[in-house]
């Protein structure tokens, strides 16, 4: 319930507050509906669509064995201090990422898109290599790491969604955040599967199987990267490295 009524006030909030503007019809032919190589051959809105794909891909392995694993961790000390129980854990590191996002993209803004991004990635990717190993940890030491990687993690979500819708052509905007939305939930699906299978690997819930289950995340981001920087993504109008190089671009005037 709490749910639909947020979203029935967004509705009301962009119904009401955003201004009207008339519709115009794009340029050039007529695309069919479901010909997606155009949205294939953005290379920007691409790199940004990818990048969604291996940060949904570590979201949701996380989202999804938080809790397995933080009852694990406590589990090694019985009677040790636990000062928030694993689900509320997964709770409050929901809450956090929303507003990690929120300023996420602030700061992208602020700094440069491509740059945060990479920056994010790249520092998520080596906590994602420890993560598991806090294990070892007392577990009120594990549950903070766990919300830092957490709200490290959500830190780049509305950048990459924005970078993506902000590159497309004029008139393909839905048909590139169809395929940004179908490449970031396949990540989705992927990452707990791998992560589940890697612990079943390794013969189950241990310190070391933990570790090396949550490490395959370092593998993928560490890809993700790899591609992010070859496609070359742009910087947004927005953005104010964007508007820095537009800025030294410009003829001076006299």
């Amino acid at each position: 319930m709490p749910g639909a009524l947020g979203a029935a006030l967004a509705f009301l909030l962009v119904l009401i507050g955003l201004p009207s503007r008339p519709v115009s019809a794009a340029a050039g032919p007529r695309r069919a509906l479901l010909d997606f190589r155009p949205i294939l051959r953005n290379r920007s809105a691409l790199a940004y669509s990818i990048a969604y794909c291996v940060h949904t891909w570590e979201m949701s392995a996380l989202r999804g064995w938080v809790v397995t694993f933080l009852t694990f961790v406590a589990a090694q000390r019985p009677g040790a201090w636990t000062p928030l129980a694993p689900a509320t854990v997964a709770s409050v590191m929901g809450l956090l990422g929303v507003w990690a996002s929120v300023w996420g993209n602030e700061l992208s803004i602020r700094f440069g898109r491509r740059r945060f991004i990479l920056g994010t990635m790249v520092a998520s990717a080596a906590l994602a290599g420890v993560i598991g190993f806090s294990a070892a940890l007392p577990y009120a030491g594990s549950a903070a790491l766990v919300l830092l990687y957490a709200m490290l993690i959500w830190s780049d979500s509305s950048s990459l969604t924005a970078g993506s819708a902000g590159s497309a052509a004029p008139g393909q905007r839905g048909a590139t955040l169809a395929v940004h939305s179908t490449l970031g939930y396949a990540g989705g699906f992927l990452g707990p599967l791998v992560l589940g299978a890697t612990l079943d690997l390794l013969g189950g819930a241990s310190v070391l199987g933990w570790g090396v289950a949550f490490g395959h995340v370092t593998v993928a981001l560490l890809l993700g990267a790899l591609v992010f920087v070859w496609l070359r993504p742009a910087d947004l109008a927005g953005d104010r490295s964007a508007t820095a190089a537009t800025a030294a671009a410009a003829p001076h005037r006299t």
